[in-house]
């Protein structure tokens, strides 16, 4: 079929994913090393609480959540279809504590593209809300949730991790199990099909392969097993799954790295990051925008090292829909890619093709990067916590709808000058939480758009794409 023979197409409004990956024992290692706040003495007989710390951060496609100290969940920017979990469909400029989560030993916190998930203290637990097309969230229908809800499906599982891509999920369990659930028209779930799961399935192929770890795109996934294995599947068509070739793949299929282990993988919305034993990056996948780090704009079907970082030992990755960021051992932190908002942080709003360091106020180490859609977030070794990049929906937190190309700290989490720390509270949330609405009033029919030119729209959307990744 033609372009000009496509009807108009059902495109959701917004259909925005961030995807931060770091390794599952990292909120153990992010608690050990944040340093212990002493308390002042102000000359008054009244106790002064220290100020919470910001243990976790994640960025989804508009919005952000935050894990503090004291089990203290909180979320803001986008709220449209739930996804900040307040009971309602407000946007949020500033933090605002996710009261439905109080006493429930939160220690992780995850955003895919317009709903969270967030897991409890023993594994037991995952919680998830926000949009529910195509059983993202896991609970046997396609039912908004405006609040967290359990996973009923995954009680008892012990889960590890668990990863969100644009509209399906992936969890590995303590026992290295990997199950998934949610969209998958082009296997990402890597069951072996193209049938949507609204309840977690095992992925079969993994059975006896000790997986470590996983990570979601837009439509694909992969995976690092405990033997230091890559393996990838679901949508290829940019190179993505690393295999070689632009093909999809219906089940996990091992991708080959030099003679290296990995140990860390993160996913952005069509391109893969890795991260070797010895600290080494690689990338693959759609490089358009200079994502890949590779000093060109040109897609790679195989994983490549960046070179410009090849005397840094990388310790955490994350991916955003066109650029990536990457944190060194030492807490220097890079971005690379598309910078039309200034997610990249450096300070002008052009593409880069190769990584360049973001600069920190006093020279802060950074601890976490979390990309978003079109933000990150980052916080650091003094507990500070800092946003940039686009900041429409008030998901940079600083109670602007401003974008901003530097680190721009949030008030609302600050140590230094911590006296006036402040953080909103919810609202009591209603008993279920729950909206029905369909997907078909989800979505807006608009008409297809003809490829010309450099293939960028004014905004600098893709007009020379599948329909799935064209963005109004």
């Amino acid at each position: 079929m033609s372009m000009t023979e496509l009807a108009p197409k059902k495109i959701k409004r917004k259909m925005e994913s961030c995807y931060p990956t770091f390794g599952p024992s990292a909120l153990n290692s992010i608690v050990s090393t944040l340093p212990v706040p002493e308390m002042e003495d102000e000359g008054t007989s009244e106790v002064v609480a220290p100020p919470r710390r910001v243990l976790l951060v994640s960025a989804g496609a508009s919005h952000s959540v935050a894990l503090l100290s004291g089990n203290v969940v909180c979320s803001w920017g986008q709220g449209e279809d739930g996804q900040l979990g307040h009971g309602d469909t407000d946007d949020r400029l500033l933090p605002t504590k996710l009261s439905a989560l109080d006493d429930q030993d939160i220690i992780s916190v995850t955003c895919g593209a317009d709903h969270t998930m967030a897991r409890s203290e023993s594994g037991r637990t995952v919680y998830s809300w926000g949009w529910g097309d195509f059983g993202r969230l896991g609970h046997g229908d396609h039912n908004d949730m405006l609040i967290p809800h359990p996973i009923r499906a995954l009680e008892g599982l012990m889960i590890q991790q668990v990863a969100c891509g644009d509209s399906h999920c992936l969890s590995v369990t303590m026992d290295k199990l990997v199950l998934s659930w949610g969209h998958n028209k082009n296997g990402e779930l890597g069951l072996g099909t193209t049938e949507d799961s609204l309840l977690p399935q095992k992925i079969q192929k993994f059975e006896g392969i000790p997986v470590k770890m996983v990570a979601a795109g837009a439509e694909h996934s992969v995976a690092v097993t405990e033997d230091g294995n890559l393996y990838g599947w679901g949508w290829g068509r940019y190179g993505n799954l690393g295999l070689g070739d632009r093909n999809d793949r219906l089940l996990p299929q091992k991708v080959t790295i030099d003679d290296y282990k990995i140990t860390l993988v993160a996913c952005g919305w069509r391109h893969t990051i890795c991260v070797s034993s010895s600290g080494g990056l690689y990338s693959y996948g759609w490089g358009k925008y200079g994502q890949l780090g590779h000093g060109d704009f040109e897609d790679h079907l195989v994983p490549r090292k960046v070179e410009t970082l090849i005397d840094k030992f990388i310790s955490q990755v994350s991916g955003g829909w066109r650029h990536s960021m990457a944190l060194t051992s030492s807490g220097q932190l890079f971005g690379w890619g598309w910078n039309k908002f200034g997610q990249i942080g450096v300070g002008n709003n052009l593409d880069c093709w190769s990584p360049m360091q973001v600069n920190f106020p006093y020279d802060q180490k950074v601890h976490q990067v979390s990309c978003g859609w079109r933000h990150t977030i980052a916080v650091t070794e003094s507990g500070n916590v800092y946003s940039w990049g686009r900041g429409a929906n008030g998901q940079l937190g600083n109670g602007e709808i401003k974008d901003r190309n530097v680190p721009t700290i949030i008030e609302a989490f600050s140590v230094d000058g911590s006296s006036g720390q402040y953080i909103e509270t919810s609202k009591p949330c209603p008993s279920s939480g729950k909206s029905s609405s369909s997907i078909s009033d989800r979505y807006a029919i608009v008409p297809h758009e003809t490829a010309s030119g450099s293939g960028r729209g004014d905004d600098g959307y893709e007009t020379s794409v599948p329909e799935s990744d064209v963005m109004i």
